[in-house]
C-alpha cells in the first residue's frame, strides 16, 4: 500500500515542479538565467525535498513497518 500511496504523492509534487522547472528553462534560454536557474532549482529542490524528508504523517508507517518487521519472522529464518 505504501507504493500507491507514495506514486500518487510523487504525481502531486511533480504536478508544480514540472512547470516550474519548464519555465525555468524558458527564461534561461531567453536570457534571463537568474530566474531561470531559480526556477530550475526549486523544481529539483521539490523532488528531492519530497523523497528525502520526513513528515509527522510518515512517522506511524515507519513505526508499523518496523514493529511488523521485528515481530513477523521468515518462514526460512525460524526453520535453522
Amino acid at each position: 500500500m505504501g507504493g500507491l500511496i507514495d506514486t500518487i504523492k510523487l504525481a502531486g509534487i511533480l504536478v508544480f515542479a514540472i512547470p516550474a522547472g519548464l519555465a525555468g528553462l524558458e527564461l534561461a534560454l531567453r536570457g534571463n538565467t537568474l530566474v531561470g536557474g531559480a526556477l530550475v532549482a526549486l523544481a529539483i529542490m521539490l523532488v528531492v525535498i519530497d523523497h528525502y524528508l520526513t513528515t509527522p504523517g510518515d512517522v506511524p508507517g515507519m513505526v508499523a513497518s518496523r514493529v511488523a518487521g521485528k515481530a513477523v519472522r521468515d518462514p526460512d529464518e525460524s526453520e535453522e
